[in-house]
């Protein structure tokens, strides 16, 4: 990638800047007569400049589809000069060809699950489950040599001697802070993060550690497993379909690969095998999701489309939603799921809230939460003097929010929100509107979590919520979007001013990274969530003072989220090789 220094006090309309880049992007094109037809003045030319920054090379290589030359600038003017030429239709049509076809569920979105990762804790451990269910299937074929099974073994003779996990890209770069290693072994036990029991995995990972194997049911017996050897964290080059990426092996006794699978860990505990994410990106995909054309009520995949079912039907985005989720279940699954999945939220803050100590990892952070919410009750009561009452809203949320990314980084129960790394923003807005909004009922958090659940599906179908993919904008950001549709539901919001709450928050989160210290979540993650939820109020707030019309759309925004990931640097997407997570000195190896 090329490194370059713009002068600081260089307007965006010096001509001299624009050479300069051209210049060091290689980039040969005759712009002047594109930007005397497109550009009107600094800020449309600045936009093109920023369009072909130095980290454009970067994206160009990573980009889905054909690859491009990184000198292909003729390209990139034609393709900017389209966008500008693109009414909001276009731009709908473009999206909706791209997009995902599968229908996400509420319960798709918010999983329940374990920290300090949805998708580098909660994949992993998904992955390797998924692999015993492989490799069963595989022991149990009948297609062998000999018909007999079990590749011509019975099971206590397979041939099958020991399991290796490698992992690549993100996976490996931040791996062990998110616990990656202890989750993918402990999928390989048998452990799954929606029945996750901590107190089990524990003596589960002792005995494992001690006898350096693991015992695989439908064998009947161990077969070697050393978490410190047979867990294999490769720092080169990533696997091509996604930043985090692993390789799931079962041998033999010569070491030899009697059976292999590659996983790719997507976000939000979304877990794609080699060949479905190659069907995803072909467009040809299925899902453990139900996809397309199943005949649902309200088939929207764009926020476009969804505002104008919203007009046509005269339904609230929480009804469409909910009358989609009704193809799969009851209304009484639905109602027991979302409050299953808020009852963990709920627990998940009050934990956090009563919870002190330091948090693991090494380095040192301690908990604060609970101390913060401690002077807020006695500031409540009369107790202790309020030094600044004006701003009992902010502290009441950064509590909640911190309270539940602090159970996160321990490894405890929470549920993505979209990810775990964003987990903290929904459940703390909706902690806040029901304690301190007057009106506010339990009755209706279904409502709020089906709102969020359709704008982060659009998040998730359009673009990704995945720090390893688009930076904490995704994580962060695609959070402060459902939190601030939700609200602004609770609120009542026209579905208009819904879509456009949600799109105030994820603009002013736009360019966010990922760069946690240690390859932890916890700094800056913990106090990010914090004021994600900080923002996802102001923005419902904002809209609601508003008639819903605005200029920028949420698919503008979640496109424009999609293709600043694209250009920025894999350092600053959950690496920890860049930002704060290399610029704090005398840090531990975490």
């Amino acid at each position: 990638m090329i490194s370059m220094r713009v002068p600081g006090h260089m307007p965006c309309h010096d001509n001299r800047y624009l050479r300069q880049m051209q210049r060091a992007l290689r980039i040969k094109v005759k712009l002047t007569n594109f930007q005397k037809k497109q550009f009107n003045g600094p800020e449309r030319l600045k936009l093109a400049s920023t369009s072909m920054s130095a980290s454009n090379t970067e994206a160009l290589s990573v980009r889905p589809g054909p690859a491009a030359e990184p000198s292909a600038g003729q390209d990139q003017s034609a393709s900017l000069q389209k966008r500008f030429d693109m009414s909001v239709d276009d731009l709908d049509e473009e999206i909706s060809h791209r997009s995902s076809t599968v229908f996400l569920s509420v319960m798709d979105v918010f999983k329940i699950g374990i920290g300090p990762s949805s998708s580098h804790t909660m994949g992993p451990m998904v992955a390797t489950n998924r692999f015993l269910e492989l490799l069963n299937n595989w022991c149990s074929s009948s297609s062998s040599s000999n018909g007999n099974g079990y590749g011509g073994y019975t099971a206590e003779e397979s041939i099958v001697s020991g399991l290796r996990v490698i992992l690549y890209g993100s996976l490996a770069h931040t791996g062990v802070g998110h616990a990656t290693d202890r989750a993918a072994v402990l999928g390989l036990a048998g452990f799954r993060p929606d029945t996750f029991d901590a107190e089990k995995a524990e003596a589960v990972m002792a005995e494992i550690n001690a006898s350096k194997t693991v015992q695989v049911p439908f064998l009947n017996r161990a077969v070697k497993l050393d978490p410190k050897t047979d867990v294999v964290f490769d720092y080169g080059q990533p696997l091509p379909g996604h930043a985090n990426g692993m390789v799931v092996q079962a041998l033999d006794s010569s070491q030899n690969v009697l059976l292999q699978e590659t996983f790719y860990s997507i976000g939000g505990g979304f877990v794609l095998s080699a060949a479905e994410q190659e069907a995803v990106t072909s467009g040809n995909h299925t899902s453990s999701s139900t996809a397309l054309p199943v005949p649902y009520p309200y088939p929207f995949t764009t926020a476009l489309q969804m505002m104008k079912m919203t007009q046509a039907s005269g339904k609230t985005i929480a009804e469409m939603q909910r009358a989609n989720e009704l193809i799969h279940r009851t209304e009484e699954e639905l109602k027991e799921g979302l409050a299953r999945v808020w009852a963990v939220m709920n627990g998940c803050i009050d934990r956090g809230l009563n919870s002190t100590g330091m948090l693991p990892g090494g380095l040192k952070v301690m908990r604060r939460a609970s101390k913060i919410y401690q002077a807020l009750k006695e500031e409540e009561t009369g107790a202790r003097p309020s030094g600044a009452p004006h701003t009992s809203v902010v502290d009441w949320l950064l509590t909640y929010a911190m309270a539940v990314n602090e159970e996160n980084a321990a490894g405890g129960r929470v549920v993505t929100a979209p990810t775990n790394g964003a987990a903290g923003v929904i459940p703390a807005v909706i902690r806040y509107w029901l304690d301190h909004v007057p009106g506010a009922s339990e009755d209706r958090v279904g409502d709020f979590l089906l709102t969020s659940a359709a704008v982060g599906a659009l998040v998730k179908r359009n673009a990704s919520i995945s720090g390893a993919e688009c930076g904490c904008q995704a994580e962060v950001g695609s959070a402060a979007a459902m939190a601030a549709a939700g609200l602004a539901a609770m609120l009542g919001g026209t579905p208009r001013q819904v879509e456009n709450a949600a799109e105030i928050a994820l603009e002013h989160h736009l360019g966010m990274t990922c760069d946690p210290i240690g390859g932890l979540v916890q700094v800056p993650c913990i106090e990010r969530n914090g004021l994600g939820a900080i923002k996802a109020v102001s923005a419902a707030s904002l809209a609601l003072r508003g008639d819903g019309s605005h200029l920028v759309s949420l698919d503008v925004c979640i496109e424009s989220m999609r293709q600043t990931g694209l250009d920025m640097s894999s350092r600053y997407k959950e690496t920890s090789l860049g930002g704060l997570a290399v610029n704090m000195p005398h840090m531990p190896n975490c």
